[in-house]
């Protein structure tokens, strides 16, 4: 299949596959009139590319599931390399998250002081005897 029908059915752009190609991630193959020519194997690739960015892993972090895929495991995290992202990217997400937690405890201490420091709005002063 040529780069528009490949784009087409990976809901990409052509101008993402040759981005992947140009970084090594996406091997086209050439037609004699020069079209780059890809297989079902492509649309693989491409979907499970597009599915771990859509999962927080840079394009970069993709390789791995790539090369696992392209050497013949029926799926991308089969492999030991792709593990190691999974824990690396996890390990990331769970600091990520302790530094929020810790700033959101932050912010709510000192909103409790702020609220505590403020004239209560729903109280009536009761009236003054005479």
């Amino acid at each position: 299949m040529r780069i528009g029908e490949l784009a087409q059915r990976a809901g990409t752009t052509t101008r993402a596959l040759r981005f992947y190609e140009s970084q090594g991630l996406l091997r086209a193959r050439r037609a004699a009139n020069g079209y780059r020519e890809y297989g079902e194997d492509d649309v693989r690739l491409v979907n499970e590319i597009r599915a771990l960015q859509a999962s927080g892993l840079s394009l970069d972090e993709t390789r791995p599931f790539v090369d696992c895929l392209r050497s013949g495991h029926d799926a991308g995290d089969a492999c030991a390399d792709s593990i190691e992202v999974y824990e690396r990217k996890l390990a990331e997400v769970d600091a990520c998250i302790a530094r929020l937690t810790a700033l959101r405890t932050g912010l709510h201490t000192k909103l409790t002081a702020a609220m505590a420091r403020q004239p209560d709005p729903c109280r009536v002063p009761e009236p003054e005897e005479s």
